[in-house]
């Protein structure tokens, strides 16, 4: 089928639906168009830019498009200036053929893991309206599952990208830290944040990574599964898990087994425990996300802000500078060791998320629960953040309501992993 068809059928659907809109914040329908009529027009000529030509994106609302504020899930950014250029891979999608949609929902700031966003309201899940998308990357998720969009582009600081795959049913990659450029996107955590994408297929998350990263996007080849080292980190990151997640993933690892990997109990709750103890201050990703956000949170006024954004945000702004430089110290000393302990092993399963989507208003209704909702969906991802890892999520079979399986390497083992990616994907369908 031709691009602008394709893209006409999407722009259909959300006609049919634009009174109750959550998962794009803005279309760019025009834009698309042209985007999608030059793809054809490549393909009449027997011409190509590359794998991503003529495929349909996505981008989450906090990288910039030239002309127009970014704003970040947030009321407060309605007013701020009009980016005065393209974020770096808003840029590299563009030249690689793509055609770019619109931009996706998310939660304020990226803040938050459930996907509620209440100023602009909350993209119901792909798979039950009434169940939470997961966040930050809410739209972007949903897009990838629903077939908005082809890929979708998120952002992950403690598993914005993962959670939302895995919850609603695709595929979402977290490169190393660095791997993709932050320029043009608005930050949560400096020292934490990738830029990643979600969509239907390893593969096509493996081309949308390498024109993100400026690499030319070679092809990979799976990695055999026979003999391949897996640890499993029994221990506090397999603790409540939901039994539908259980299950699924018992079954995921007697496949694997089946298939000759070499799986083994991989010992991780010390330095899971080190780094709780340098964080029991704060978050690193709430103290950073401070200091963006000190004016208004200095300010004292009164300002339109989620206050689970605010509410933490301000408690992090009273860590005295001394702890956040220890803290940084620590997770160097931590994140070393880890990529020592994972180098007895070519890569990390465990479920992306312990527990499946869980209902909205159950969350809106007891923000005691939400929040501990919230802690157990970032509880296993935000490890390849702390320990600037790479990370994969993987839709596993056989449960009710989707549920991810997480494949986690080590750093800069990105592309080994992606390869990995492509195996037990094929392992998984079979």
């Amino acid at each position: 089928m031709k691009t602008r068809d394709r893209l006409e059928a999407i722009l259909e659907r959300l006609a049919a639906r634009a009174g109750e809109e959550r998962v794009f914040m803005k279309l760019y329908a025009e834009a698309a168009r042209a985007a999608a009529d030059a793809a054809d027009a490549r393909v009449r000529a027997g011409l190509s830019l590359g794998p991503l030509d003529g495929v349909i994106v996505s981008i989450k609302d906090l990288l910039d498009v030239r002309g127009e504020p970014t704003l970040a899930g947030s009321l407060m950014r309605r007013e701020a200036a009009p980016a005065q250029d393209d974020a770096l891979v808003v840029k590299r999608l563009r030249r690689a053929g793509t055609v770019i949609l619109g931009k996706t929902a998310m939660t304020e700031f990226a803040f938050t893991a459930l996907g509620i966003n209440p100023h602009y309201g909350t993209p119901g899940n792909a798979a039950d309206p009434t169940l939470i998308p997961g966040g930050s990357s809410s739209g972007a998720g949903v897009s990838a599952a629903e077939g908005t969009s082809d890929i979708a582009i998120g952002s992950d600081t403690g598993g914005s990208v993962r959670v939302p795959a895995a919850l609603n049913g695709v595929v979402g990659f977290k490169p190393t830290a660095r791997r993709v450029p932050l320029d043009g996107a608005f930050p949560l955590s400096p020292s934490l944040d990738s830029l990643g994408p979600l969509a239907r297929t390893v593969s096509a998350c493996i081309a949308a990574d390498a024109v993100m990263a400026g690499k030319e996007p070679a092809g990979l080849a799976p990695l055999s599964l026979a003999g391949l080292r897996i640890g499993v980190p029994r221990g506090r990151l397999l603790e409540h898990c939901d039994g539908v997640v259980t299950t699924a993933f018992g079954d995921a690892l007697g496949r694997l087994a089946a298939a000759g990997a070499r799986i083994g109990d991989l010992v991780l709750d010390d330095l899971l425990a080190g780094m709780r103890d340098a964080t029991r201050a704060a978050s690193i990703a709430a103290i950073e996300g401070a200091e963006i956000h000190a004016d208004w949170l200095s300010a004292g006024a009164r300002v339109a802000v989620d206050h689970h954004v605010s509410g933490s945000l301000g408690r992090a702004m009273q860590v005295p500078a001394v702890t956040y430089i220890r803290t940084m110290r620590r997770r160097a000393e931590l994140t070393a060791a880890m990529d020592e302990r994972l180098s007895a092993v070519d890569l990390i399963v465990l479920p992306a998320t312990p527990i499946v989507a869980q209902p909205i208003a159950e969350m809106l209704a007891d923000g005691m629960h939400g929040n501990r909702i919230e802690g157990l969906l970032l509880r296993n991802t935000q490890v390849a953040n702390q320990f600037d890892l790479c990370a994969l999520s993987l839709p596993m079979p056989g449960s009710a309501l989707p549920a991810g399986l997480m494949l986690v390497g080590r750093h800069g083992h990105d592309r080994r992993l992606l390869a990995a990616g492509l195996a037990v994907e094929a392992m998984l369908k079979s």
